[in-house]
């Protein structure tokens, strides 16, 4: 298979396409074939391992996955042995930590973050939905809130705001949502209910 590889630290002058094994689902893993992936600002900071704590994860002197890319959607492969959420054919996308989706095939474990991409929903739409969803996702969970409550989103319009506005309104919040003026009806669209330009 072919995958975007670097064997160290640095700008995207780094990187070569090369082909390497097609990897083997582990028990609890399937292989996926990606249809579909993106390069946002997680992959940037792989890529050149910034901030430095990102060598703690993925190498302190040279990365020690070659392949990069953590968002993916596609189409799974293979199933190992103990996996039973999913089935070969069925239409997938999620977020892979240990990076690697810059490849035409990944494993990735199930129970990490992988889902059925939803009917109507492109491979290309559900990779580009993945990194604002999930960290916006992320931060609300955490959060006391309760229908009816009124949030504040700055910055509504960046992947992480804008996913948020969508999230919130889905459990019932009342939304402001803050942005440039020039995107105010994008913040309308996206269910804001009272939109504010900075």
């Amino acid at each position: 298979m072919k995958a975007a590889t670097r064997t160290q630290y640095g700008a995207p002058e780094v990187l070569t396409v090369r082909e390497m094994e097609k990897p083997v689902p582990q028990d609890d893993e399937i292989l996926v074939k990606v249809e579909a992936t993106t390069v946002n600002r997680t992959d940037c900071g792989f890529l050149m391992a910034k901030p430095f704590i990102v060598r703690f994860f993925t190498g302190l002197f040279r990365p020690k996955i070659p392949s990069t890319g953590c968002d993916f959607a596609g189409t799974v492969m293979e199933l190992g042995k103990n996996v039973d959420r999913f089935e070969v054919g069925d239409r997938v996308f999620g977020i892979n930590d240990y990076i690697g989706s810059h490849a035409q095939y990944i494993t990735v474990k199930p129970s990490i973050a992988v889902e059925k991409i939803p009917e109507g929903i492109s491979f290309e739409k559900a990779a580009a939905s993945l990194e604002g969803g999930h960290y916006a996702y992320s931060d609300i969970k955490d959060l006391d809130l309760k229908a009816g409550d009124k949030v504040l989103v700055n910055g509504a319009t960046g992947a992480i705001g804008s996913a948020a506005v969508q999230i919130l309104k889905n459990m019932g919040m009342h939304v402001t949502a803050v942005g440039n003026t020039k995107n105010l009806e994008l913040l309308r669209s996206l269910g804001a209910d009272r939109v504010m330009s900075y």
